[in-house]
């Protein structure tokens, strides 16, 4: 099929934006220019894209298809129309960014406040999500890098090491039998545990090493916050995983303790992920670079 790829445009901005109305005023155009348009691309695919009997446009199954590939194709365009700016502009540049909440809060806000010192008009875009939503989203060209929990095993993804992390139990003085002595994984596993949610990475690997000595972990209490998980360790709850970083504060307050293991959870590697066939802009691989060399610097 021979078809322009202004027909394209508009249907991603329907399909995004559920609503031909908010489509014309983005693209500039009429409302009755972006329906004719969506019926000529119906009639030359042979496939119904959009449910219209309710206010809100809805995509077909055939519609969500083409969606995910256009939207795809979509960001790589708006990726590489921003990289020949940037050739223009090179004090200029932007870079998307893809960190779960917990690592941004302890490991990435200092290093973007630094680039940005050297970089005052590059554009920062963080988004937070989980690491396999970081991998989803990066092979669809919404960001640009991502920093992700290793191993990874995703085609056409390429993994440089960035830092390790060291993830602990801690307490509340509810659980002070524990504070005094080396306890067994067997032991801890006993105890009311505060976890992340099983389909974060952090909580995959830990699930595998308990696994591996034959012990299975059921959790009291499944979240997806690092945070509230402390919060929740802080009234007694129960025992929390998590990240040690973000625990430091609650213990130098003397609010949690960190249980100490007979055998030491392993420690846990972070890598920055890319897309091994799309070339980083500038400022993009500027700004890895500078991370690599803060990461280099911590270990």
């Amino acid at each position: 099929m021979d078809i322009n790829f202004e027909l394209y445009k508009i249907f991603y901005h329907v399909a995004k934006y559920k609503s031909f109305s908010d489509a014309a005023a983005k693209l500039h155009v009429s409302q009755s220019a972006i329906s004719q348009a969506v019926k000529n691309l119906e009639y030359k695919t042979g496939s119904q894209l959009f449910y219209r009997k309710t206010r809100e446009v809805k995509l077909t199954s055939e519609g969500e298809i083409l969606f995910k590939h256009i939207e795809q194709a979509y960001n790589f365009i708006k990726t590489a129309e921003n990289k020949l700016l940037e050739l223009q502009n090179p004090e200029s540049g932007e870079i998307k960014i893809g960190v779960s909440d917990t690592i941004c809060k302890y490991y990435l806000i200092d290093p973007i406040d630094k680039f940005m010192q050297k970089h005052p008009k590059v554009k920062i875009q963080v988004i937070n999500r989980t690491s396999h939503q970081i991998l989803n989203i990066l092979k669809e060209g919404k960001i640009d890098f991502g920093i992700v929990t290793l191993p990874v095993h995703s085609k056409g993804i390429a993994v440089k090491n960035y830092i390790s992390v060291e993830d602990i139990f801690v307490a509340s003085n509810k659980f002070i039998e524990l504070s005094s002595r080396p306890v067994s994984l067997q032991e801890l596993s006993s105890y009311p545990l505060l976890m992340l949610d099983k389909n974060s990475s952090t909580r995959q690997n830990t699930d595998s090493f308990f696994q591996k000595r034959h012990l299975n972990l059921v959790p009291e209490i499944e979240l997806e916050s690092i945070d509230l998980l402390l919060e929740f360790a802080k009234i007694g709850m129960g025992i929390a995983h998590v990240l040690k970083e973000s625990a430091l504060p609650f213990i130098n307050r003397g609010e949690l303790f960190e249980i100490k293991l007979k055998e030491r959870l392993p420690v846990r590697r972070l890598g920055i992920a890319t897309m091994k066939n799309v070339p980083l802009s500038r400022t993009s691989s500027e700004f890895i670079m500078f991370l690599e060399e803060k990461g280099n610097n911590n270990q």
